[in-house]
């Protein structure tokens, strides 16, 4: 297995795909004892970055290289000779990896994801997108983003084209503040405490119904779109008393006949109500 993993590993780095070993168990081989808690102040191109130049394979993802020399070297010898696996550094390569954990996340995926280049995985799929990125787990259930700072198992390389990463999967990792309910939300009444020049069927129903058409006719991005509505319809209403629950309800609904979870509306409800100081 050796010879096939190292063969499997010196392959990636040659197309610029930076490799590491794995152990048994899919995770990252251990530190060795300089680097052990990071005592060695971590390599330069991790989060903080530090003067790390240790040969072996240590600190996981970012101990990945496409340098053919540390990778047949005798530092990586020993983990080549009890790796069960290879994984690859995506963020490394220029790449972010959507991975599915199941059958759910598969089809959500596939109906508010962009075709891409797919890899299959014990449990589930990994999309593979052109574009790095922040990475980040459980942003939506059974779906990671793994992508900077994260490494992926390679499992061959897969069907498809890959595409450019679109922004519907940039704001996966985008996290929002949540405070409060959105069936309760307090709206300022005007300064001065005049009546709403808002308050009229006409121009209120106009308003609400083209954010539900915002929102509705959203292709990608939906998190964005559904934020900036908010935003947008706060900032017409947000202080003069015009909006109800009911006013509410409706952009909810529209957001999550989207597939937004009624937690992230609330979140991003919440985000746009700080935003402007309400």
């Amino acid at each position: 297995m050796t010879t096939t993993h190292l063969r499997t590993a010196l392959a990636l780095a040659a197309a610029g795909v930076p490799p590491l070993p794995l152990r048994a168990g899919k995770g990252p081989f251990g530190n060795c004892r300089a680097c052990a808690r990071n005592a060695c102040g971590g390599r330069p191109n991790m989060k903080l970055a530090g003067p790390c130049t240790c040969p072996r394979p240590c600190h996981a993802w970012a101990a990945a290289t496409t340098d053919p020399t540390i990778l047949r070297s005798r530092e990586w010898a020993v983990a080549w000779r009890e790796a069960a696996a290879v994984a690859y550094h995506p963020g490394g390569a220029g790449l972010t990896v959507v991975d599915l954990d199941n059958a759910e996340a598969i089809a959500w995926a596939r109906a508010s994801l962009p075709a891409t280049r797919i890899v299959r995985t014990t449990r589930g799929e990994h999309w593979l997108y052109q574009g790095a990125m922040q990475s980040a787990n459980a942003v939506r259930p059974g779906v990671d983003v793994k992508s900077s700072m994260q490494y992926a198992r390679w499992l061959g390389p897969g069907t498809g084209t890959t595409t450019a990463l679109p922004d519907v999967v940039r704001a996966l990792t985008v996290k929002e503040p949540s405070t409060v309910r959105p069936t309760a939300i307090p709206v300022p009444a005007l300064a001065g405490g005049g009546e709403c020049p808002h308050r009229t069927p006409s121009y209120l129903d106009r308003g609400i119904a083209m954010a539900e058409q915002r929102i509705t006719e959203a292709r990608d991005a939906v998190h964005t779109t559904v934020y900036r509505t908010f935003l947008a319809v706060l900032s017409t209403h947000g202080r003069c008393g015009c909006l109800t629950d009911a006013h509410t309800a409706r952009l909810f609904t529209a957001a999550q006949a989207k597939g937004e979870s009624p937690r992230h509306c609330t979140d991003a409800w919440t985000n746009a109500l700080t935003r402007l100081g309400l």
